[in-house]
This record gives structure tokens, C-alpha cells and sequence, in this order.
């Protein structure tokens, strides 16, 4: 059984380990789990002697300032919501005077540059096209298969044959492959991601006779240990040989939602249709696109109004 026995006088970085083992292993994900632990190590390398008691905004504002002396100002506000949670806790608990993560401010270095993340359609054709889609299966057909549908990796490697409704045309996601750890089938990353994917005709037929003979509760990619690293590769070499921008697999999924919303797909079928748990969490990740489609839009707004003339 554990047991609160700190007082104001115990370091912070003690606490923090407690509570992370008391709420939240069992609770999230051992990914998730694992950002908390590294950041508990955080806390104890900038701030290795602070009691409880000398928790105050100022503290608070130079252990934020330090993270972010070797981090990116979204990685700031990530650690401080972690953090933040242990913290609350500890003033519930009459360890910490009131509340020092008020009017924090997150800082951070510049972001790198970043790669690529989607392919545009005259390059996603391409990719396609250069596929060996053979009789066994291989990560080509994972790439078609996440290109077209839009899955995590995990969701895809986490598919069976008796997730495939090919009367319906469709792909239920009720589980993912946990290909970091190796453990097995995991739950899928929250409620929302459960749902159906509507594939069409052309990638129902390929996968039919694909996944023939294949056990019902087999995952049809596994067989053995998966890293992703290994798909990764794959996908780039076919991005040398035709020309394109190497992306990642997860940048399939970027592709996937990127063109759809460029064709007209709503917002919010986009993101049912990538598990989100809320249009707001689409709307973060492809601001990108949804400002492109605004400046598409006005004008179409402006034309309309010099045709009323």
C-alpha cells in the first residue's frame, strides 16, 4: 500500500516520483508514463535539493526557464502540464503554500526546421505508383493501406482480418500493436480512435484476396518483432526513386487528411475519420492547411461579390 507520509519539508522531486507511482502508472499509457519519468528526472537535475515548502511562483518560473534553455517552447508547455499536475496535488495536500504555476510563462529555443510532413496529390500518385504490390505481404502494402485510410501505425499494425467488412467497405479500429515494447495488442489511444473507416472499392478487393487464408485474430503486418524504423526506410526509398519529399509513415496520415480537406471533406469528417478525440485537435495539427483553404476561399468570396456588380 503506498501512503502519503511527506511534509513541507521533503524535496519536490521525491514527491513527484510518489505521485506519478500512486495516479498515474496503470492509469495512462506506458508512453505516456514514460514522459512523466523523464521529466520527474528533470525536475531532480535542475532543482535537486527544493523543499516543498520553498515552492513558490518564482521557482517555479526558473525550473520552466532551465527546461527551456534545451527545449522547444511546446515541450515547455508539455512538461508544465505535467508537472502543474503533481504540483496541484501537493497544495491540495497542504504541502505547497498556493498555487505557483499561475501566469507562468513558457519560453523555449527556436524550432528546428522541420521536415516535410504530407505529399501533395501529384506526389502521392507517384508514391503509389512506384508500390510492389505483390501477392505477400509487405510494407508496401502498409503504406498503401495507411495512405488510403489515413490510420496510425499502430492502428494499422493492430488490424486482423476480422476487422475488414468488405460487404460494408469497411475497417473497424478497436485495438492497436504495441511495436515498442513488443507486448502485444493495446487499447487504442483513447476512446475516439475506436471507430470504422470507410475504404474504398479498389483497396477492399486488394486486401480481400490479400488476407485470404490468414487467421481472423492474426495482426496481418506482425510476425515478429516490429520497429518502426524498418517501414520508415521503405517509405523512403520509394520517395528517392520517384523524386519526392521523404516523409515519415505517420506523414502518410498527414497526407491522407491534408488532401482530403483540400477536396472539400469537412472538418469535422476528417477528423472522426482519424480517431481525434475532438475537431480541436485537428483543427492544432492542420492550421496549416485550414489557413491554405481560407485563402482559397476568400477568393472565391471576392469573385462571387464582383459577379453581383
Amino acid at each position: 500500500m503506498i501512503t502519503n507520509n511527506f511534509t513541507c519539508n521533503d524535496l519536490f522531486k521525491d514527491y513527484f516520483s510518489f505521485w506519478i507511482k500512486l495516479y498515474k502508472e496503470g492509469a495512462v499509457r506506458s508512453v505516456t508514463l514514460e514522459k512523466y519519468h523523464n521529466n520527474q528526472k528533470h525536475v531532480a537535475r535542475i532543482f535537486p535539493k527544493l523543499k516543498m515548502k520553498d515552492f513558490d511562483r518564482n521557482v517555479y518560473q526558473e525550473l520552466l526557464n532551465q527546461y527551456a534553455l534545451t527545449h522547444e517552447r511546446q515541450t515547455v508547455i508539455d512538461f508544465h502540464h505535467q508537472v502543474k499536475g503533481a504540483i496541484l496535488d501537493a497544495v491540495d495536500d497542504g504541502l505547497i503554500d498556493r498555487d505557483p504555476t499561475r501566469k507562468a510563462i513558457f519560453k523555449g529555443k527556436a524550432p528546428r526546421d522541420k521536415k516535410q510532413k504530407y505529399l501533395n496529390q501529384f506526389e502521392l500518385h507517384n508514391l503509389l505508383e512506384d508500390l510492389d504490390l505483390t501477392t505477400e505481404i509487405t510494407w508496401d502494402w502498409l503504406i498503401l493501406l495507411i495512405a488510403k485510410t489515413g490510420l496510425r501505425f499502430s492502428e494499422a499494425l493492430g488490424l486482423t482480418p476480422a476487422d475488414f467488412d468488405f460487404a460494408r467497405q469497411t475497417i473497424s479500429v478497436n485495438k492497436t500493436w504495441d511495436y515498442k515494447t513488443n507486448t502485444g495488442f493495446q487499447p487504442t489511444k483513447n476512446r475516439s480512435s475506436i471507430r470504422k473507416v470507410q475504404m474504398d472499392w479498389q483497396l477492399g478487393m486488394q486486401f480481400q484476396q490479400l488476407i485470404r487464408g490468414i487467421d481472423d485474430n492474426k495482426p496481418i503486418f506482425v510476425n515478429g518483432p516490429v520497429c518502426n524504423s524498418t517501414p520508415n526506410k521503405w517509405l523512403a526509398r520509394h520517395c528517392k526513386n520517384c523524386g519526392i519529399p521523404e516523409i515519415s509513415i505517420h506523414g502518410l496520415r498527414h497526407t491522407h487528411a491534408s488532401l482530403l480537406m483540400f477536396a472539400g471533406v469537412s472538418l469535422a469528417s476528417v477528423s472522426r475519420r482519424l480517431g481525434h478525440s475532438s475537431i480541436t485537435t485537428t483543427q492544432k495539427v492542420y492550421v496549416h492547411v485550414i489557413s491554405e483553404l481560407e485563402n482559397q476561399d476568400n477568393d472565391l468570396v471576392m469573385r462571387y461579390l464582383s459577379s453581383l456588380s
